[in-house]
Parts: C-alpha cells; structure tokens; sequence
C-alpha cells in the first residue's frame, strides 16, 4: 500500500511543477521599477524598484513564493537569482528553496562559495 505523501511532499511537488526547464528562462528585468499582478502581490506591496537591494529581495521572495510557472520566466532574472541565493534562500520557505536547489545545480553551488 502507498504511504500518503506528507504536507511538505506536496508543497515541494507544488513548487518544483512551477519551475522553469533551465534557469537560462529566466529573462525577468535586472534594474527598474516592475508591477506585480495581484495573484502574487496580493498584500502589500505592488510595485517594486529592483534598483533598491531591499524591495529587490521583497520582490523575489514574492514572485519565488506565489509565481506560476509563466511569472517566474517573466519576472525572474537568471544573474539576479543566482547572485541573490545565499540570502534569499534563507528567506523562502525550505520547501521552495529544496525544490529549486535540487533542480539547479547553479543554485546549490552559489550557496556553497558563500
């Protein structure tokens, strides 16, 4: 009989469906001022200036918690992630941070050198 898959199962399941084939997808903006749809910016915050390392990081938190698959592909940007990992993988939940790292060998190395 199949065990039932635990709440974390399901949430990194949830996680890695979103998630582009390869992080060369990602061509979401690196500098000015961007607007989330309310599906992800649905409290506080819409519009961000990805200029200022604050509202950056606040901007990737969101899209990496909320974003479908097509949001993570528009709004993310390969070299701002990468460079960004070390501190914003400490600041997602360990379910979306497992599911990236274990598809993105980038990501896993990035927080190792820092």
């Amino acid at each position: 009989m199949a065990s039932t898959p635990s709440a974390s199962e399901l949430r990194r399941a949830k996680f890695t469906r979103r998630l582009p084939a390869e992080l060369s997808e990602l061509a979401g903006p690196a500098h000015g001022i961007v607007g989330l749809p309310l599906h992800m910016a649905w409290s506080g915050l819409t519009r961000f200036d990805l200029d200022q390392p604050r509202l950056r990081m606040s901007f990737y938190r969101i899209v990496l918690a909320e974003g479908m698959h097509d949001d993570l592909v528009q709004y993310l940007n390969q070299d701002l992630l990468i460079s960004m990992w070390p501190v914003l993988r400490t600041l997602i939940s360990r379910d979306a941070r497992d599911a990236w790292e274990s598809a993105f060998a980038e990501l896993a190395h990035a927080q190792a050198v820092a």
